[in-house]
């Protein structure tokens, strides 16, 4: 146990590095502040988690202001935490909170250490950038306000808000703002005042003269104490984690300026230059806000409102519509099939649901729900269909963020550390080199030119606009993408689609479509009662032939159906009406091999009696064997289907007899064969439906689910495309190429730009004026160059560039 002392003198906060001004508290040699921070320290020091003051000296937060009792009791109210919760179930709860006082590395340590503070936190995940943290707690241990009480005691309370609440409003920080509106109204003002600099001062009216300089003085120290401490911070931040970042420079510049401003106007020998010090901090300022909106508009961190071609099944006065997933609302009914995903969380009001959320926890075992329970968003439906009461609006951002979280649990390849990475490391420290000899050799020739070619060489140079090329061509990539319905899990999928050799695509469901599919029935005619059994059973399912199969019957009132049960790749089976009903393939029903034709067949039993077959014609999509035909001439195809080869002879026709043509595939087959195509050094993109190319979607370096009118969103797609766009392939392997072009246009125009600025810089031949107004105007070359290439090319390839 640690031992207690108490001292009076000034000494440092071991925890939060605060001065410790009146009685120190001390523990063993270590001393703290007040209470907190000592109770911080034990709690770490219990757990054997002292690393965490390796990481940096004192990086905990300060603990004077002890969290007020109770401060967290709202959590206990069911409504309240019911909208902060992502994830509830009999065991654990997921939940994010927004930490303010998250600030380096070691809090991102401390944090993601959590469990071994409490066993009773499950998992703890930071990110840094958005300082939040997803903890997943077991409720049956530790309460929602306790886990917030936790995170306060150790230093990092909580921030919930009514936006916690509501899931929406503008989070953009408005202290930049006005740290912009204080520096743009100093700055006018020096600059009205220092007329008479410009203008030539007679000795008559020096007098004056340092009245208006004196003035300057005043302007200048809330611009350069508030205004300039946003790059003060950042670049305190970056020294503290032994880091040059691109803010360093800019503060030396500003600091250099200010203190030979107030030299020149205390000695009397000039007026100095607040006003380029003011005008550097304004226009820096004012490039950082219009960066950052642009920025914001081009983040990939996608919403509800954002194209998600998912379309879902809703219940209207008892009759089924098909929506798309933005106009899904609160109390609507959803009708949430076999295999699908559980979009929004809900109150089961008809059926018994079986759900997968290995989506959300990692965990396969399906859980057993029953009417009147609630479902979450995540979950994927395994037995049947069943109907869900909306109680919380879509959050499309936190199925992406489970799609993105799923991405990380495959294996394959991440984005690779490029030359771009390398330079940003060294970038300043090339920067500092340079304005060095710049200032050593004005020192021999004129001196007078230093404070203006280092200032200006400091400023001037800057990594973002090589560092934001590739950030910015891949979201307005991906945001074209998205207005031509095709979605993708992230930027490293374009990288993905760019390297392409082979596409491999399913038949049904993918190459065919249901819409508008000619149904034939052959076999003892079935009564009207039999059709609504067969109806009733394919209407749980959501493949392509139950869907032709309940367009070709209709929609009558649909019985009761128990123990559903679906045999992947074969048909599907279950009790309706207490009637024993089968459809699927002829080895799903035992039967012998019969005559092949040109049609997809779906034999159909009736308490074990074969009663007849479906004969579903092969529609092919609108312009797609064009398509095909032309892919073939520049990669490899394939196709791989689990139907019979009836279409083998068209299919060959379209893309060639040297093009792999297999049928009769089981889904366990498919995934085998994209393994070999990988083995023998090709990249493989996969086309399916989603449903019985899981496997295969997910082992090819990129695969593409196909939605038409359902939802198909899978965890092991890449992307997502709606049906109609999927003739539109071509257009997007090639504007992937494309992107690899145009992030290196916009790579070497703004490495051009550094150079030429720091030769005109170094040669003072710069003011920092212009450099402060060159840098962010950098950046916006980019964001133009960026934008206007990839929407011409977009045009040019006949894309939709806007909604």
């Amino acid at each position: 146990m640690p031992t207690y002392t108490t001292t009076k003198k000034q000494t440092t906060c071991f925890h939060c590095g605060e001065n410790c001004t009146n009685t120190a508290l001390k523990v063993e040699d270590k001393n703290f502040c007040c209470q907190g921070c000592k109770t911080v320290y034990e709690i770490i020091h219990q757990t054997g988690m002292c690393n965490y003051y390796t990481l940096h000296a004192s990086p905990g937060a300060t603990q004077k202001q002890k969290i007020r009792e109770n401060k967290f009791a709202f959590l206990t109210d069911a409504e309240i935490a019911s909208k902060l919760i992502s994830f509830k179930n009999s065991t654990e709860t997921h939940i994010t909170f927004y930490l303010p006082h998250i600030h380096c590395s070691s809090c991102l340590w401390l944090l993601e250490n959590l469990p071994k503070i409490n066993s009773a936190i499950l998992s703890s995940k930071v990110n840094f950038a958005r300082k939040e943290v997803d903890i997943i707690f077991s409720h049956t241990q530790i309460s929602l306000e306790n886990t917030a009480d936790l995170l306060a005691s150790i230093g990092y309370e909580p921030y919930i808000s009514l936006q916690n609440l509501t899931r929406n409003g503008n989070t953009y920080n408005n202290a930049k703002l006005y740290k912009l509106g204080v520096a743009g109204f100093c700055f006018a003002n020096i600059m009205l005042l220092s007329f008479p600099e410009y203008l030539g001062i007679d000795e008559k009216e020096i007098l004056l003269a340092n009245v208006f300089r004196y003035l300057n003085v005043v302007l200048s120290i809330p611009a350069f104490f508030y205004s300039g401490s946003e790059f003060y911070i950042s670049a305190w931040k970056g020294l503290q984690h032994k880091f040059l970042n691109i803010d360093a420079p800019i503060v030396l510049a500003i600091i250099i300026t200010y203190f030979r401003s107030l030299y020149e106007v205390f000695t009397g020998i000039g007026g100095g230059y607040f006003d380029s010090m003011s005008g550097i901090i304004f226009l820096m300022l004012a490039g950082r806000v219009l960066q950052e909106k642009t920025y914001e508009q081009l983040n990939f961190d996608r919403d509800y409102t954002s194209y998600f071609p998912i379309a879902i099944s809703k219940m209207v006065n008892g009759k089924k519509t098909v929506v798309s997933l933005p106009n899904v609302q609160l109390n609507d009914t959803l009708r949430i099939h076999q295999d699908e995903l559980i979009p929004a969380d809900g109150i089961i009001t008809r059926g018994k649901a079986l759900i997968d959320y290995s989506f959300v926890t990692g965990e396969s075992t399906p859980i057993q729900k029953e009417m009147g329970e609630i479902v979450y968003a995540g979950g994927r439906q395994m037995d049947g269909d069943i109907e869900v009461l909306v109680i919380k609006e879509v959050a499309q951002s936190y199925l992406t963020k489970l799609w993105n979280n799923q991405a990380d649990k495959t294996s394959k390849p991440s984005e690779q550390h490029t030359f771009v990475h390398l330079l940003s490391k060294y970038f300043t420290w090339v920067v500092l080199a340079i304005a060095f000899m710049a200032a050593v050799y004005w020192q021999f020739y004129n001196p007078s030119l230093i404070l203006p070619s280092v200032t200006a060489v400091l400023i001037v140079a800057c990594p973002c606009a090589l560092l934001l090329s590739n950030t910015f061509t891949n979201g307005n990539i991906l945001r074209i993408f998205g207005n031509n319905k095709l979605y993708l899990r992230n930027a490293q999928t374009i990288e993905a689609l760019a390297n392409i050799t082979t596409i491999v695509f399913d038949k049904t469901g993918t190459l065919t479509t249901n819409q508008h599919a000619v149904v034939e029935y052959n076999g003892t005619p079935l009564t009207q009662y039999e059709k609504q059994l067969v109806a009733s059973l394919a209407a749980q399912s959501n493949h392509t032939l139950s869907r032709a199969l309940c367009s070709y019957i209709g929609y009558p009132s649909e019985l009761p159906v128990l123990a559903f049960k679906n045999h992947v790749g074969l048909g599907i089976e279950g009790f309706v009406d207490e009637t024993l009903v089968a459809i699927g393939s002829k080895e799903f029903l035992m039967l012998q091999n019969t005559t092949i034709d040109n049609t997809t067949q779906v034999y159909v039993a009736i308490e074990g009696r074969v009663k007849g077959k479906f004969s579903v014609g092969n529609q092919y999509r609108e312009n797609l064997p064009k398509v095909l035909s032309t892919l073939s001439t520049k990669y490899q195809l394939a196709v791989l289907s689990g139907d019979n080869n009836g279409e083998q002879p068209y299919l060959e026709t379209i893309i060639g007899r040297n093009a792999p043509l297999l049928f009769n595939l089981k889904p366990t087959e498919k995934l085998s064969l994209v393994k070999q195509m990988q083995q023998q050094g090709k990249n493989v993109l996969m086309i399916g439906d989603g449903l019985n190319d899981a496997g295969a979607l997910q082992q090819a370096q990129v695969g593409i689910a196909v939605a038409e009118n359902t939802n198909t969103f899978t965890p092991a797609s890449d992307a997502i495309i709606d049906a109609n766009s999927l003739a539109k392939i071509e257009q997007f392997l090639l504007l992937s190429k494309w992107n690899k072009r145009i992030v290196l246009a916009a790579f070497t125009t703004s490495l051009l730009y550094n150079i030429i600025g720091i030769v005109y810089a170094v040669q003072g031949q710069l003011s920092p004026m212009i450099a402060a107004i060159l840098m962010p105007a950098s950046s916006i070359t980019i964001v133009a160059l960026t934008y206007g290439a990839s929407g011409i090319v977009a045009r040019y390839l006949g894309l939709k560039n806007y909604e």
